[in-house]
């Protein structure tokens, strides 16, 4: 059964960051013996962001942090805890959250990564609104960042031509009793189907070797049909169990901010949603899928030109590698 409580946390504050390069998909067509028309077809897709040189994991999501730090009405200083939902850490170890922290001039504060893949940014908010309900802590920085370039084979058509780089931030503070804030989460994932899109080497299963990267093994990889009906079915499926969990219908939403991934997907959520296409918040066109960045990037893009306003009801949802599924109601 389904329990309905009022709302422990809210969102105080977003930003967002994505780097300077554009990658077009005429460049794209040039490399992979395609075209722009094909990429723009099959995607939704027209551009993506890519970081440059030196650009990390953790610089975007400073520099995310730092929007929704002010936008929050707070300075660092204020800041309890930092979690970083990312699956292109800037290095194995340390967590990408400890550069962040540093970055920010934080206090010694607790910091860590968490990796849920795309679906890692909904599980971050979820544990912010658990430490901020149980009194643990008060004001909790959120990101989701990823440098999803740095994983895919620029020469496989099947990934190159979906993901871009980025990061989205969002500062959780206790809710005031005035109904804004997270209603409802629900979380999932499924191991038995974690062959549908992994990173096969550079962990302690498969450590990097030079065999390896030859045969491209360090690289992201995908199964599209079966992941695109499982993303589908799920992401329906269980915002329709999001929106039973906050005594809310359809009709009571005003907004969609779903994992940027494709537009295909978009429109058949949609359709089977019953909610109009024009309420969904898209970036996909520009940006690509950011990965755990993807969430936070169009909530941002959306708040800050006046889509999103105070008191509307916004559901946000998520697949990724794992794989991981997720679907939340956040009154803003």
């Amino acid at each position: 059964m389904f329990q309905h409580r009022s709302p422990q946390s809210r969102i105080s504050g977003t930003g967002h960051y994505v780097p300077e390069t554009i990658l077009s998909n005429a460049q794209l067509a040039e490399r992979l013996e395609t075209t722009e028309a094909w990429i723009y077809d099959h995607t939704g897709i027209e551009r993506r962001r890519v970081a440059g040189p030196g650009e990390a994991t953790s610089d975007m999501a400073a520099a995310a942090a730092r929007q929704a730090i002010e936008a929050a009405g707070l300075t660092v200083a204020d800041l309890d805890l930092i979690i970083l939902a990312t699956s292109t850490s800037d290095s194995p170890l340390p967590a990408s959250a400890a550069h962040l922290q540093q970055k920010l001039g934080a206090d010694l504060i607790p910091s860590f990564d968490l990796n849920a893949s795309s679906t890692g940014f909904l599980y971050a908010v979820s544990v912010a609104d658990q430490f901020i309900g149980s009194g643990t802590y008060k004001t909790v920085l959120v990101v989701g960042a990823d440098a999803m370039s740095r994983v895919v084979d620029p020469n496989d058509r099947t990934t190159g031509i979906l993901f871009g780089d980025g990061a989205g931030a969002v500062v959780m503070t206790p809710a005031l009793g005035d109904g804004r804030g997270v209603l409802s989460t629900r979380l999932h994932a499924d191991g038995t189907q974690h062959e549908l899109m992994k990173l096969q080497a550079g962990g302690s299963a498969e450590p990097l070797s030079v065999e390896g990267i030859e045969t491209g093994r360090q690289y992201l990889r995908l199964n599209g049909p079966p992941l695109r009906d499982l993303t589908v079915k799920y992401l329906t499926t269980y915002s329709m169990h999001a929106l039973k969990a906050a005594h809310l219908t359809s009709a009571d939403l005003d907004w969609v901010v779903p994992q940027q991934a494709n537009m295909s997907i978009v429109r058949t959520i949609s359709e089977r949603l019953g909610f109009p296409l024009e309420r969904f918040v898209l970036d996909v066109a520009e940006f690509g899928n950011t990965g755990s960045a993807s969430i936070p990037i169009a909530l941002d893009e959306a708040v800050r030109d006046g889509r999103i306003a105070e008191h509307q009801n916004v559901l946000m949802c998520a697949l990724g590698a794992g794989i991981t599924w997720g679907s939340m109601i956040v009154r803003m």
